[in-house]
Parts: structure tokens; sequence; C-alpha cells
């Protein structure tokens, strides 16, 4: 392993401790427009996200919930990602990470492409804690193309889904 490799896993498991210890967004959106609620049947992770779209931008995005330190992590990551970004960016951002977790860094998916959460390839070395690390992702988008509003009775995301 080179030094690179190992600052760069340092540097995974610096981020996953402090965003899981301190998530950012951690919390329910007022007057949420979307909201969807995931489940790892695999952990029992679950999550509920809530999001406020405004001028097709996502104002406000927040989630609760329980879950490992992975799952927490990622939520918080993708929630502080997320904010400011167009439904059809953040969809675009679901692609490129959910490939980052499943098959790592490669020629797939550039730093580029992802920014900040190119620290979440570290995932992919652990393929159980894989799951764990999509719920938000999962969540986030069923939660855009289903339109669930607060309160509405919409199928859970989950990880078993593509």
């Amino acid at each position: 392993m080179t030094t690179d490799d190992h600052e760069l896993k340092d540097l995974y498991q610096e981020v996953i401790i402090e965003h899981s210890k301190n998530p950012r967004n951690f919390r329910a959106v007022q007057n949420a427009t979307h909201s969807a609620e995931g489940y790892n049947p695999l952990c029992g992770d679950q999550l509920t996200l809530t999001l406020k779209l405004s001028n097709n931008v996502i104002e406000e995005i927040g989630f609760i919930g329980d879950g490992c330190a992975i799952s927490k992590a990622s939520a918080s990551l993708m929630t502080s990602a997320l904010k400011g970004k167009r439904p059809e960016d953040a969809l675009t951002l679901f692609t490129a990470v959910r490939t980052l977790l499943t098959c790592g860094p490669s020629a797939k998916v550039t730093p580029d492409e992802v920014g900040k959460l190119a620290v979440l390839s570290g995932v992919s070395e652990f393929p159980m804690r894989v799951k764990c690390a999509t719920l938000a992702w999962h969540t986030m988008k069923n939660a855009l193309e289903g339109g669930n509003v607060p309160g509405g009775k919409g199928n859970p995301a989950s990880t078993e889904e593509s």
C-alpha cells in the first residue's frame, strides 16, 4: 500500500467518524415538499429524508433515523452536497456515488464527478457495508422521483433496489 493509499484510508476513517458523531442536517425539514423513508434490511438502518424544493432547487434537506456510522455519515455527506442542487443534478450524483461505492475509484467515476464525496470510496473495500452507505442515496432518489409529500404513504426505499 502506498503512502497516498494510507492517507486516503485515514481520511476516509476520519470523515466517517466525524460525520457519524456530528451529522450535518440531522433534522426534519419544516414545510418539506418531498419525503421518503429508507430501510436497510441487512442491518436494520432506517432513515426518513425530507427536502424542500424551491424554484427547482433543493433549498433544504435533512434526515432523521437510526443507523450505523457509515449510514449516518453517508446521509450527512449527501445532504451537505445536495443543498442548492437541481433535482436532476442530484440524481446524476446518485448514479456516480452508487458506482463509486459499488466499484470503487475507477475510470468509471472521477473525483471531479463526486467532489468531496470521493472520501466514501473506501466503503467499496467492505462489500457488506455498501448498502449502509447507499441507503440515504436510494431514499433521496425515491423522494425526488416519487414526489412523496410528508406524511404520504409511499413505498419505502430499500437497499435491495437496483
